[in-house]
């Protein structure tokens, strides 16, 4: 079990906002989650200000995101058993910047009350 490197996630995220700044300029979410019984990105859910999902996929942006996504749930299971919140959370984007909230628990979680989209698809 190896440590948790705190600025993994954050450098990681600047990388690629620098890599897909105009995507990143444009207000957005994705929540996200895993399964409970594995440590790999299940599922996510896209909001968009604008109506840039076709910029979002053909650029690479999606697919980007999701292979970091799950990059990031695969690291935190291998960190620290249970400790950090690694099933689900919410990247959120604008103004050029990409953020990531991880949420602790799974009761009443804003991903059950939104539409799933497969990650791949």
């Amino acid at each position: 079990m190896s440590n948790f490197d705190k600025n993994f996630e954050a450098a990681r995220l600047a990388m690629l906002a620098k890599q897909h700044s105009d995507i990143v300029k444009v207000t957005g979410e994705v929540v996200f989650c895993a399964e409970d019984d594995e440590d790999r990105l299940s599922g996510t859910s896209w909001t968009l200000e604008e109506d840039i999902f076709d910029q979002v996929t053909e650029s690479g942006f999606k697919l980007h995101l999701i292979e970091l996504l799950d990059d990031f749930i695969a690291h935190r299971g291998q960190c620290n058993g249970n400790v950090l919140p690694k099933k689900e959370g919410i990247v959120r984007f604008g103004g050029g910047d990409l953020s990531i909230e991880w949420l602790p628990g799974r009761l009443n979680s804003p991903f059950q009350r939104r539409h799933v989209i497969p990650p791949y698809s």
